[in-house]
């Protein structure tokens, strides 16, 4: 907030929510159930997420947002809304020490311990030097990066953070600026997670569904040929990497990687000097320095998945199958015992290859916790912000509301529910949350036993939706393990993200109007594809018009 206008903008914003906050105190003091399942229920991440776009100041806009959903869920009463806000049943300490959580930041620091590791003992050094002479171009390093992140699809948090690791030294050396190579970890994490019949999404939304009637697996994959905003999500990072499309504020970003040399436009350095490769000890440094490491890691990961689905428990006298196992998965505890793992490898690795020495190797801990404090503390305020606004005050119940009644127009319902998802998304930050309140609502409305095409495009609309807010929302869990893995400046991502995930949220939210009548899978799949590869040449030949001689100069950069 260094600009006048901008420090002035966002007093003005808070003064607009002090005066909203005593309308709301003086009105609601003697109803009895409060701001619990109204619309207000969803106050608090809209202040945190205005705030956070007009300061660009991330950790006091969801402060903000917090102390707001505390007030709220005590009815203003100041001591009571400090004490929430801080133990409470939704505060702080009770949101980050809960064990899912609480795994989940384990993870993360592991992960920074291996990073740092593997930094130490020259693996990021050499998958640099590699990638100069086999990746030969710019949309070779995007495609890749997106590769990577097609093939770990068993968890989007797991995915940001290792794409992010292995390809910041191979998009680097294109000149491809941090928020372009966040958009890429973040546009294939969640989505193909969620088209994954494998993964920690598929068992999140197969239980959400799971009835005597309906089967959670099946109603899933059944699902993922109509779920638009993950497949065209997909589609645009291939045609904008191979048509060098850029807009927006990216095309801004992009255009000071490959002139200026600078790959994060702003003033924002985040995780300074961690991307400085060093020479291993021994001065020796392959590309399997790199690669062992996350190879071991994403097998521990899936390993520890199927174990905390039950997979290995044969006191029923049978193992699991890999399906149920996933569907019973605890992905907290999973990417904590496979960091565990992958972390004590990478250790007695760089010990037995010589690269690291034992005491220069325990360097490692400090720095990988300190790279994650900045993601842990957002993720902190932002659960503790979802967890006000989904349990506090019970934002599923208005949501509930909101549908009642619209049953006579099933066949647009879709198209509704996916912006429906979409918003909330983006007010609460999580996907599996959206997904959590919406699906359970779109098996009621949609009789499976009825309608049974209705219902897989109502449920893929509503997975759909649910990703879609998720990116575009400057609180999102996902979005925050982009930037981090990336290391880009969180808004910096959310602001060049946001016109790419809402062109593609156009054309999903045209293509669920259309499979609601036609209800044909292929039919409606062609013409979803066809709408976003002409809304991207559209936007490609407007772009080129409107900032022709930036683009000439980008042009003249790569040759």
């Amino acid at each position: 907030m260094e600009k006048k206008s901008t420090r002035t903008a966002y007093l003005v914003a808070v003064a607009a929510i002090v005066v909203l906050l005593a309308v709301l105190a003086m009105n609601y003091k003697d109803v009895e159930t409060g701001f619990v399942g109204t619309c207000w229920a969803l106050l608090p991440p809209v202040v945190a997420i205005a705030l956070a776009l007009i300061s660009k100041e991330v950790y006091s806009s969801l402060f903000v947002g917090c102390l707001v959903g505390s007030l709220l869920y005590t009815q203003f009463a100041p001591w009571d809304a400090i004490v929430q806000l801080v133990g409470g049943d939704y505060g702080i300490v009770t949101t980050v020490s809960d064990s899912y959580n609480m795994g989940i930041i384990v993870f993360l620091v592991m992960l920074g311990i291996i990073v740092d590791l593997m930094n130490k003992g020259g693996g990021s050094e050499a998958f640099g030097r590699w990638a100069n002479t086999s990746v030969k171009s710019r949309c070779g390093a995007q495609l890749m990066s997106m590769l990577l992140g097609c093939l770990i699809f068993i968890d989007d948090y797991f995915n940001c953070l290792t794409v992010g690791a292995v390809m910041r030294p191979v998009t680097e050396s294109h000149k491809i600026s941090r928020a372009k190579l966040a958009y890429v970890i973040d546009a294939t994490a969640a989505p193909v997670c969620m088209i994954a019949p494998v993964s920690s999404w598929a068992a999140a939304v197969s239980g959400y569904v799971q009835s005597d009637n309906v089967n959670g697996i099946e109603m899933f994959i059944k699902q993922i040929p109509y779920n638009y905003y993950c497949l065209l999500t997909l589609l645009m990072i291939v045609v904008i990497s191979v048509m060098n499309i850029d807009y927006g504020p990216m095309l801004k970003h992009e255009y000071n990687a490959q002139v200026k040399g600078d790959l994060f436009t702003t003033e924002h350095r985040p995780f300074e000097g961690d991307d400085e490769y060093v020479q291993p000890a021994n001065g020796k440094s392959s590309v399997a320095d790199l690669l062992l490491p996350v190879i071991v890691l994403i097998i521990a990961c899936v390993i520890g998945l199927i174990y905390s689905g039950g997979f290995f428990d044969a006191e029923s006298g049978a193992y699991q199958n890999v399906i149920e196992a996933f569907s019973n998965a605890d992905a907290s505890v999973a990417l904590s015992i496979g960091s565990l793992i992958g972390v004590v490898f990478t250790f007695i690795y760089f010990w037995v290859r010589k690269a690291v020495s034992f005491e220069k190797s325990f360097e490692s801990v400090p720095n990988g916790f300190i790279q994650m404090i900045a993601p842990i503390l957002i993720l902190s305020f932002a659960w503790t912000l979802c967890s006000f606004t989904r349990y506090g005050l019970d934002s599923e119940s208005f949501v509930v509301g909101a549908l009642a009644g619209m049953e006579e127009l099933k066949k647009v319902l879709p198209a509704v529910i996916f912006i429906l998802g979409a918003f909330i998304g983006f007010a609460t930050g999580t996907s599996w949350g959206t997904i959590g309140i919406m699906a359970p609502i779109v098996v009621s409305v949609f009789n499976y036993d009825v309608e049974p095409t209705l219902c897989v495009i109502g449920l893929a609309a509503a997975c759909a939706g649910g990703v879609c807010g998720d990116h575009c929302s400057p609180i999102s869990d996902t979005t925050i393990m982009a930037s981090a893995g990336s290391h880009c400046y969180h808004l910096n991502h959310v602001f060049t993200q946001l016109p790419y995930a809402i062109t593609v949220a156009a054309v999903s939210f045209v293509s669920f109007l259309i499979a609601g009548f036609l209800q044909n899978t292929i039919v409606c799949l062609a013409i979803a594809v066809a709408l976003m590869i002409v809304t991207l040449l559209v936007i490609k030949t407007v772009t080129e018009k409107k900032h022709a001689d930036m683009i000439a100069e980008i042009k003249a950069a790569q040759k």
